[in-house]
């Protein structure tokens, strides 16, 4: 079954799909597919249904960041990066991910390569050159990696072939395309096309929908970057809540069929430069975990988070992960889980978002109502740094909702529909 999004079909799956971003080389001691692979089935019990790979390609020597490199810095587009295992080894992670009902997808960088590409003596036209210096241009900002030229039809066709190989070879599900407005938007039209005669896709691309929404013809789902760096300037700066409210209409408002939107409090490069989610948003990171689960789009996991984690996994060294056999976060994600994967109101099709907010609090407090049918689920988050008191305006209906969080604050909205919060504070009731 697919569902359509203009010009490409969405494979359904991706709808209301949860993602789990994958740190390969930080994930365990051995940094390994096989000793991530025993991970399976403690991340299916949690719900997770699309692990998303990191690049999984050998990293350039040449410029190298640090003593074992960027992995968005590859030597080549069909090799396994020998840090990680084999092809064979990554073929079994793949196997046995789909063994447990769960999808792979992997990070596609097609911006830019290292600097010691086999393309840069194979094919040096493949890349832009810079007249000032007379060698490959390097990206900007980052001297450990060179541009592709996508005026060159020759290496478009390589590019796509590369991206093929991975679902011929090793059945990926779909990719997850690194600085994705950086490349040409009828590239990825191109790749898609090409691509999509092999097997339907998923298709996830790096870039925020409102800023590029040309490139939502060709994607299935985007990053929410804006709201990312609202939400930290929010809790930060005391930016008034509004910015966030006004934000979440734009992206209602997206020019597109239907983008689905990626939530997420953390990922491998607001981890590594700019913080855990703690240090980012301190008492609130909770708090936008549960709008990441229940506004409409599809929420992202990091490696870790699970634990929580509290550390800052290096870029280009060694810094595992600290796992300790006790994953205290992961009961909080799965009830999410379970309630978006079995409650119609937080799922893609027909659901309706209305905004209960009342006035007294707006400035203070975004509460929505869920709606599928008659199905619905209530969503109170304090935005704010002191204690709430609001009564809830009349209109959520009659039935009995049950707290998702907290076994003793089963309520009627008939007539407890007075609230007491606390900062920071979240609540989830679900309709019985």
């Amino acid at each position: 079954m697919t569902i359509s999004t203009g010009t490409f079909p969405r494979v359904s799956w991706a709808n209301d799909t949860i993602i789990y971003e994958v740190n390969v080389r930080q994930y365990s001691a051995e940094g390994t597919f096989n000793a991530f692979v025993k991970e399976l089935p403690r991340l299916k019990e949690m719900g997770i249904e699309t692990l998303w790979f990191m690049p999984i390609t050998p990293i350039a020597a040449l410029h190298k960041k640090g003593s074992m490199g960027s992995p968005y810095a590859c030597s080549s587009y069909t090799d396994i990066n020998p840090e990680f295992g084999n092809l064979d080894d990554f073929k079994n992670v793949v196997a046995s991910a789909h063994a447990n009902g769960l999808k792979v997808i992997i990070d596609w960088v097609a911006n830019h390569t290292g600097w010691d590409h086999q393309w840069t003596t194979e094919h040096p036209d493949y890349f832009k050159h810079d007249a000032a210096t007379g060698t490959f241009q390097m990206a900007s900002g980052m001297d450990d990696i060179i541009e592709l030229n996508y005026d060159n039809p020759a290496m478009r066709q390589a590019m796509i072939d590369a991206m093929r190989y991975w679902v011929t070879e090793c059945n990926i599900d779909g990719f997850r395309c690194d600085l994705a407005s950086w490349v040409v938007v009828d590239f990825w039209i191109q790749a898609r096309t090409e691509l999509e005669k092999t097997k339907n896709l998923f298709w996830l691309a790096e870039m925020d929908p409102i800023e590029n929404p040309d490139y939502m013809r060709v994607f299935d789902a985007a990053y929410t970057w804006k709201w990312m760096h609202a939400t930290e300037d929010f809790y930060k700066k005391n930016s008034p809540l509004n910015t966030l409210t006004n934000l979440l209409t734009e992206y209602a408002n997206v020019p597109a069929d239907r983008p689905l939107n990626l939530w997420f409090t953390s990922n491998h490069d607001e981890n590594s430069w700019n913080g855990t989610e703690y240090e980012k948003y301190g008492e609130m990171a909770l708090a936008l975990a549960v709008h990441s689960f229940t506004w409409k789009g599809i929420p992202l996991i990091y490696s870790g988070q699970e634990l929580p984690n509290h550390k800052r996994l290096p870029f280009f060294e060694k810094g595992a992960i600290e796992w300790n056999g006790f994953y205290l976060m992961a009961d909080f994600y799965r009830k999410l889980i379970a309630l978006r994967k079995s409650n119609p109101a937080l799922q893609f099709a027909d659901s309706v978002t209305r905004i209960v907010t009342p006035a007294d609090v707006s400035s203070q407090a975004i509460l929505y109502l869920r709606e599928s049918g008659s199905s619905a689920i209530l969503v109170l988050i304090n935005f704010s740094s002191h204690a709430l008191d609001f009564t809830l305006e009349a209109g959520i209906g009659t039935e009995q909702f049950v707290n998702l969080f907290e076994s003793n604050d089963d309520r009627n909205f008939t007539t407890q529909t007075s609230f007491h919060m606390q900062p920071w504070q979240f609540l989830v009731y679900v309709k019985v």
